[in-house]
């Protein structure tokens, strides 16, 4: 099955890119998407743990599953002030 990733902020900066499309299998979850992603990106894998994720514009657990078509974006922290 093929995803839209999009990626902001810091994410983005180590992406790379503001989004991407990638191949998963059948039946892969957020957190899969986003093991895949931290083994392949440096700069995530040195998160302790996920980040909040949204599923076509909405929040989900990381055990969500996933489909063909969905868009999935993961959401750095940000500081304000």
């Amino acid at each position: 099955m093929m995803v839209r990733v999009l990626y902001f902020a810091s994410f983005r900066d180590a992406a790379g890119c503001d989004e991407e499309t990638r191949e998963l299998p059948c039946g892969s979850r957020v957190s899969d998407l986003w093991a895949t992603l931290s083994r392949e990106l440096a700069q995530l894998s040195r998160f302790p743990v996920m980040p909040p994720a949204a599923v076509n514009r909405e929040y989900v657990a990381a055990g969500t599953e996933l489909h063909d078509g969905d868009e999935v974006a993961f959401l750095p922290a940000v500081a304000g002030g």
